[in-house]
């Protein structure tokens, strides 16, 4: 394995593939193909795209007292501009939309986020202020982490040297803790892409779980279908307790699972509430990217640092694409497939393709036309083809140029641009590492191998690894 940064964010992806799919054919890498970055711009656009539900779903009018008194407490503790964007909640059918995971409204868990305390430090108008705004507009999502205040910055350091057992009393250790703590890369783009999506498409869990996270409880709860994992309920079992998620089973068939933020993670949310500067994430960014990064990461991250630790990657920032699949699969209660387009050897080149891109287009051309969004992790290389940099971003939608090219609508956590941009398919396709897809979509193209088995091989390989330097180590200590 191996980790590849693009601007602040970095993916880490697998030359052994940790994905839920074989292919169906290696096309070997041509002269016709262009892999150099530089060779198409992207266009940036300003471009209102899939709305998050259908028309046909939609409820734009408050028909019971419950239902106005709720809206009006609501609107009474807002400033005038949310106060306009909770208007625009209702008009566009996002206010009363109740597709959640306990059938509670975007409007009823704003009025618990009003009514009912918030752990401490987060002022309930705050959140309630920042969900608002998130929800009228996702694009304002960003994986930009906050600057720590300096009246802060040495007792950060004291707790977050104690935290990892590093020695406060020498220079270095210090100076490491403080390097540390001062982000200035973030490796979120998984976890961000995720909040948006959940934002975009399923307004009232997004709603469901800021409730939750933001509570003296900081948890939320949800249950999920063990089928969306895999075929076999005790292998999906194995896949719960690997990736040490808290969880009960209902029945054979559902498990309730419990989701939250990491224990550092309501310093950085304080900071946010405080101290937040154009273009850096909110208190509500905050507690969302840290319980996702925390799902994915087996239960390691620390949100004073953004590193990770966790049994399936060797490295200390971002998520590997099977801990990408599996957030993604519980948070949606979807059954997500990672489909690896790209062929990677293990110097980091990109030697060829996976399938073609014709193939590549229609999976992810027919996944929109679903209704689904396509989060991909790409990649840019170097005239040797070596991968430089990596990053995630979500696919919402496409459409046709005047020459009748296709363009791909995507929103980048990332760019400090809170807008939806555009990429020409012939600039974007050579670059898709992997590409998370419903499985209706790629059941005829791909032959599936379940998530677990991927699970499995790489623990196993993780292990192997470990055992291996310890015994290099034994042996030097012997010399």
């Amino acid at each position: 394995m191996y980790s590849v940064g693009l601007n602040s964010c970095q993916y880490n992806y697998s030359t052994t593939g940790n994905v839920k799919v074989a292919p169906v054919k290696n096309i070997e890498q041509n002269q016709s193909v262009q892999l150099n970055p530089a060779v198409t711009s992207p266009i940036n656009n300003t471009i209102p795209y899939n709305p998050s539900f259908s028309a046909s779903a939609l409820r734009t009018r408050l028909n019971s007292t419950e239902e106005k008194n709720k809206y009006n407490a609501i609107s009474a503790q807002l400033d005038k501009s949310s106060r306009k964007q909770l208007k625009e909640l209702l008009k566009s059918g996002i206010l009363l939309n109740a597709n959640s995971n306990d059938r509670s409204s975007v409007l009823d868990n704003l009025y618990k986020i009003l009514q009912n305390d918030r752990a401490p430090g987060l002022p309930n108008e705050v959140i309630l202020k920042d969900t608002i705004a998130i929800l009228n507009d996702p694009h304002i999502i960003t994986q930009q982490f906050g600057d720590i205040p300096k009246n802060m910055n040495e007792k950060l350091i004291d707790k977050y040297m104690d935290d990892n057992n590093m020695n406060k009393d020498k220079l270095i250790p210090r100076k490491l803790a403080d390097l540390d703590i001062n982000v200035e890369h973030s490796g979120t783009c998984v976890a961000s892409s995720i909040e948006f999506n959940l934002a975009k498409k399923m307004p009232a869990e997004f709603a469901r779980f800021v409730e939750g996270i933001s509570s003296p409880r900081m948890s939320v709860d949800k249950t999920i279908q063990l089928k969306n994992l895999t075929e076999n309920t005790l292998d999906s079992i194995w896949l719960l307790n690997a990736f040490e998620v808290p969880f009960k089973m209902d029945n054979f068939n559902n498990a309730k699972l419990t989701f939250a933020p990491d224990k550092n993670a309501i310093i950085r949310a304080r900071i946010q509430v405080a101290n937040k500067d154009p273009n850096e994430r909110s208190s509500v960014d905050v507690l969302m990217q840290s319980t996702l990064m925390q799902i994915g990461s087996q239960q390691t991250y620390d949100s004073l640092s953004d590193k990770r630790k966790g049994k399936f990657n060797q490295n200390d920032k971002g998520l590997i694409e099977f801990e990408k699949t599996f957030t993604e699969s519980v948070v949606e209660d979807k059954n997500k497939v990672s489909v690896t387009y790209q062929t990677v050897d293990d110097n980091a080149r990109l030697i060829g393709y996976e399938t073609d891109f014709e193939t590549m287009k229609h999976q992810i051309s027919d996944a929109l036309k679903m209704g689904e969004n396509v989060i991909i992790g790409y990649t840019q290389v170097d005239d040797n083809n070596e991968i430089i940099n990596g990053h995630e971003i979500t696919i919402i939608g496409q459409k046709y140029d005047k020459n009748g090219k296709l363009i791909f609508i995507c929103n980048d956590t990332d760019d400090d641009i809170p807008n939806a941009i555009e990429y020409s398919a012939e600039y974007l396709l050579p670059k898709i590492h992997h590409a998370g897809l419903p499985q209706e979509v790629v059941k005829d193209d791909v032959k599936l191998v379940e998530n677990w088995v991927e699970g499995l091989k790489s623990y196993n390989e993780m292990k192997k690894n470990k055992s291996n330097i310890a015994d290099l180590n034994q042996q030097k200590n012997a010399a």
